[in-house]
């Protein structure tokens, strides 16, 4: 049993990182809805392919090497600098989008912020296992998770509004003004941070294969990846395609679809509002494996509900689940990385989830012409019960022993 002392959680650091990134989220979001908007203005589907490959592939490629970044270089250094780069190129892109209107503007914007984000992302993963510690940082996470389901909620329609009632311009604008605002979160938040020590002989090139790596490695962390990993995979398709597919096959109208995505939402956020308070005093096996069972049990089910309020009702309990469950993996999994190597352990998780989205899209789309929609949704559901089973051989690992020396020594993180 570790009976070493621990400081206590900086919670309002803590909350300058929520806030910060409640900001940015939002801006992001919006943004998000009125450069596709756009696109589609100005060249149909094809443009908003492209603009979504522009935005989406730099990204995850950037995912694997930004995890090198922040190991070698730390958190502060990388989330600075990419910060400040996103704000000037938003700020930028709001002239540019004002004078002219053409697609291959914003698919260069699209495609430079791909990269900064994918740079940023496992920097951002760092910091909160940087702030809090055993049960602290599953409410932390809790409260992280519940920012991420409010920015698309309220960002969405905020975009639509923007681009409505102005141009693309000033939604742009307005992301950088939220981007301008994590900037300065992010100023408190890393406040005192030093950058680690180096490692002679350790490229970045070859750190950027750490994430791998510490799957092949590490049990505990390969099992919890495979948890995220199938269900990111097993939800991607029934969301993103089959329920309007399923929902225009019964005739119920296309504002099923809406009533349904927000219940999910509402349950999902519901649920991360009570872990921030409550999570730490439910067991990680309750959080883990009886929610993760859960969700494929509901996906499974949803796509057998004979009524559009029934499927929403399911919705919103899967929803519910989702709230527990997707921190309870992230903390897990940061728990059982090793400090100095957490960058590289973020962007591997991160992969689980934005580069399965694309491929579970082709694989049951393809599917789902042979087999039909709701079969292939059933296929989808038991896939999921392989994250339950991950997370249960996960758990009778022993977390990894930390390293000598450790990100904690070599990042101090001031209380105050």
């Amino acid at each position: 049993m570790d009976t070493t002392e621990r400081p206590p959680v900086p919670w309002g650091r803590v909350a300058s990182l929520v806030g910060g990134q409640a900001a940015v989220q939002f801006g992001s979001f919006a943004l998000l809805i009125a450069m596709n908007w756009t696109a589609v203005e100005l060249g149909g589907t094809g443009a908003v392919t492209l603009l979504t490959l522009a935005a989406t592939v730099p990204r995850a490629l950037m995912l694997i090497f930004g995890g090198a970044v922040a190991d070698t270089l730390g958190p502060r250094f990388v989330l600075l600098r990419t910060t400040g780069a996103r704000v000037a190129l938003l700020a930028v892109g709001a002239v540019i989008t004002a004078t002219a209107q053409s697609l291959w503007p914003l698919v260069a914007i699209a495609l430079i912020e791909g990269v900064l984000l994918g740079l940023a992302g496992p920097a951002s993963g760092v910091l909160l296992p940087m702030l809090a510690r055993g049960d602290q940082l599953t409410r932390a996470n809790s409260l992280y998770a519940m920012v991420l389901r409010v920015a698309p909620i309220l960002g969405a329609p905020a975009g639509a509004f923007l681009i409505a009632a102005g141009e693309l311009w000033v939604a742009m604008a307005a992301a950088a003004v939220t981007g301008a605002i994590w900037f300065g979160c992010l100023l408190h938040v890393t406040h005192g941070f030093a950058r680690p020590k180096p490692e002679p002989g350790v490229s970045l090139v070859r750190r950027s294969g750490d994430g791998f790596r510490l799957l092949a490695g590490h049990p505990r962390l390969r099992w919890m990846f495979i948890a995220a990993l199938s269900l990111d995979m097993a939800f991607s398709w029934p969301a993103e395609v089959a329920l309007p597919l399923l929902v225009s096959e019964r005739g119920w109208g296309v504002g099923t679809v809406g009533v349904v995505l927000a219940a999910f939402s509402a349950g999902a956020l519901g649920s991360s509002a009570l872990g921030a308070v409550l999570a730490h005093r439910i067991p990680m096996y309750v959080r883990l494996v009886v929610t993760g069972a859960g969700l494929a049990a509901g996906i499974l089910v949803m796509a057998l509900m004979p009524s559009a309020l029934s499927l929403t009702a399911v919705a919103a309990a899967v929803g519910l689940l989702s709230g527990l469950n997707g921190p309870a993996i992230v903390t897990l999994y940061q728990q059982a990385a090793p400090e100095k190597r957490m960058g590289a352990a973020m962007s591997t998780l991160s992969l689980a989830g934005i580069g399965t989205a694309p491929i579970s899209i082709a694989v049951f789309s393809s599917l789902s012409l042979v087999l039909g929609v709701q079969t292939t949704w059933l296929l989808c559901g038991t896939i999921a019960f392989v994250s339950p089973l991950a997370a249960v051989i996960a758990l009778r690992h022993p977390a990894r022993v930390e390293e000598p020396a450790t990100a904690a020594t070599d990042v101090p993180v001031p209380v105050a």
